[in-house]
């Protein structure tokens, strides 16, 4: 006899050998999880509560790497952020990476108020 004889096994569902062909995987997907998708999920919705509670005089970076401060909040999608002296550009709020400082509100209102004139005209007598 040179065939070997060959014995049916028993094909059952929930057969253990099944079983512990699928743990790797049901093990990789949990660990993927917990060091990949839920960190990710978190940042996304850390980004998103920042980008809701810009407002005017916050100091932000650009996806573009331009430093700036929040000028006006013109809708849900647009900042106007003030990058130079007289320089003011629109920006997609979504490009906002990270707010570097949030100023406080006593100081903003000082600073928004009108200053003085202090200088003196030229040609006259004071």
């Amino acid at each position: 006899m040179w065939i070997s004889t060959a014995y049916a096994q028993g094909a059952g569902i929930f057969d253990q050998n099944a079983l512990v062909q699928f743990l790797p995987l049901i093990l990789i997907f949990v660990v993927f999880y917990f060091l990949l998708i839920r960190p990710q999920q978190r940042k996304a919705k850390d980004q998103k509560a920042m980008l809701d509670a810009l407002r005017r005089g916050d100091r932000v970076v650009t996806g573009g790497g331009i430093i700036g401060t929040v000028a006006r909040v013109d809708n849900p999608e647009e900042v106007i952020v003030d990058i130079a002296d007289n320089v003011r550009v629109r920006v997609m709020r979504s490009t906002i990476t990270s707010v570097l400082a949030k100023p406080d509100p006593a100081a903003a209102r000082e600073a928004a108020k009108p200053k003085p004139e202090t200088r003196a005209k030229v040609g006259t007598k004071e």
